[in-house]
């Protein structure tokens, strides 16, 4: 009996230690195939893993959650487009284009008194100098001779320059114009800035004063259409011949 009893019990310790390996085998076997653990795969749908505590859990995004890509659109052409039916760079604007015209309509006086119109001369183009153009009309005439204003208009500048010696500036009614008087010998008595005077009024006399020859006194006349900030000193020359005759 003893003996059966030994006999049986090695049997059992057998069976015990064999069950335990092959337990031990299906765990190893399972941690192999899964790593990450078998509660992650229950189905088609994805849970969390665990988190360590003291960690913020991350929550996955499934597909269906996911940013839709914004529609790829045309962008909008650049602020300096140039429109098809913009004007050429090389266009003259209208208004430039009639500037004479319009000035003729006005019927400006020629600003020597008893000067005549079939007695003046286109020199507009003329060279003064190397680089410079005279942009101007000279009136000869005889030393103190009246010079009147063209038209209405304001006193903008009583100015002495090199150049053109005693001058003044005047603005036409419209403060679009400027005519530009100079070489005066002198003002008139009691002319300033900011006068209005009116058409065929005395401004000054006619000289030589700045770089004019000493023995040809004349007056040097000249027209320029003002910029949009209206300042006496700048402005694109007009061609006063054009205008006078």
């Amino acid at each position: 009996m003893k003996a059966a009893s030994r006999i049986a019990y090695s049997w059992l310790a057998y069976a015990a230690a064999a069950g335990f390996i092959a337990g031990m085998v299906v765990m190893a076997a399972l941690v192999t195939i899964f790593p990450a653990g078998p509660w992650q795969m229950t189905g088609e749908t994805t849970q969390a893993a665990p988190f360590r505590p003291g960690e913020s859990p991350v929550a996955e995004v499934r597909p269906s959650a996911r940013e839709t890509p914004p529609a790829v659109t045309t962008p909008p052409p650049p602020t300096n487009a140039v429109p098809a039916n913009a004007v050429p760079a090389n266009a003259v604007p209208a208004m430039a284009a009639n500037t004479v015209a319009v000035l003729r309509t006005r019927q400006l006086e020629v600003p020597v008194k008893d000067a005549k119109r079939e007695d003046l001369r286109e020199m507009f183009d003329e060279q003064r100098g190397s680089q410079r153009r005279h942009e101007a009309i000279d009136i000869l005439a005889p030393r103190n001779t009246p010079v009147v204003a063209v038209e209405d208009g304001t006193i903008a500048r009583l100015f002495l320059s090199d150049a053109g010696g005693i001058t003044v500036y005047q603005f036409d009614p419209t403060t679009s114009y400027v005519y530009y008087y100079a070489h005066l010998e002198s003002y008139a008595p009691g002319l300033k800035q900011g006068d209005r005077v009116k058409r065929g009024e005395v401004l000054g006399y006619v000289g030589t004063t700045g770089n004019a020859p000493k023995d040809t006194p004349h007056l040097h006349f000249a027209i320029f259409e003002m910029t949009d900030e209206k300042q006496w000193w700048q402005g694109t020359a007009i061609d006063p011949y054009k205008v006078l005759r």
